[in-house]
């Protein structure tokens, strides 16, 4: 990845601030190093990065994640994926249903989702057993699972999921500066995603 070490020399102010917000968010703090990594291999599958999940998965192996939770990370990403478009399903009957309102989300709207299983009730029935399974406990414990979740949430822009996970979270025992560094780690991602991408523009200049 040449190119992104470019950014040394055409932008260094701004590439050294950039690593070092990176060296601050996955140093253990709240949340372990070991946690942040695994959160950052969701955020990567929900972003798309190949780079990031080279990146973040091999720092996880080496502060001491396991193959199993891991692939428990990978699919709480599979389920916040799938539970943001589900989610917006209030939107979409909203819609559907001719609604005038000014706002687009507001929680009323989600007693549209239960409809769902009146709807279509093998897919409603197979989705939930997904989701619920992906969210609980295993290798990671639920708090880990939902604080996962809460960071994913963060990258879809899902507010109903963000909603939905950060009070999950709560619930299980999470604190406040816990849920402060998974915006960090989930906002470090994201902009991670964008930086990998600089290569291919990069690359017309050689």
């Amino acid at each position: 990845m040449k190119q992104l070490g470019k950014f040394g020399k055409l932008t260094p102010a701004t590439a050294e601030a950039f690593q070092g917000w990176n060296a601050v968010a996955f140093k253990d703090g709240a949340l372990s190093q070991k946690t942040k990594e695994l959160m950052a291999i969701a955020c990567a599958a929900t972003t798309g990065c190949d780079y990031c999940l080279d990146v973040h998965g091999k720092s996880a192996k080496r502060a001491g994640a396991t193959e199993t939770e891991v692939a428990e990370a990978l699919m709480i990403a599979t389920a916040g994926k799938a539970g943001a478009a589900f989610a917006h399903a209030a939107n979409a009957f909203q819609a559907f249903n001719d609604a005038e309102d000014d706002e687009l989300f507001k929680k009323s709207y989600l007693s549209h989702v239960p409809g769902l299983k009146e709807l279509a009730p093998d897919d409603f029935g197979a989705f939930f057993n997904f989701t619920m399974k992906a969210t609980a406990k295993g290798e990671l414990d639920v708090k880990e699972k939902e604080l996962i979740s809460t960071a994913v949430a963060l990258i879809t822009g899902c507010p109903y999921c963000i909603d939905s996970h950060v009070k999950n979270a709560k619930k299980a025992g999470a604190t406040k500066e816990e849920l402060a560094e998974t915006v960090f780690i989930a906002s470090a991602l994201n902009a991670g995603s964008a930086f990998t991408k600089s290569v291919t523009p990069l690359k017309t200049f050689d």
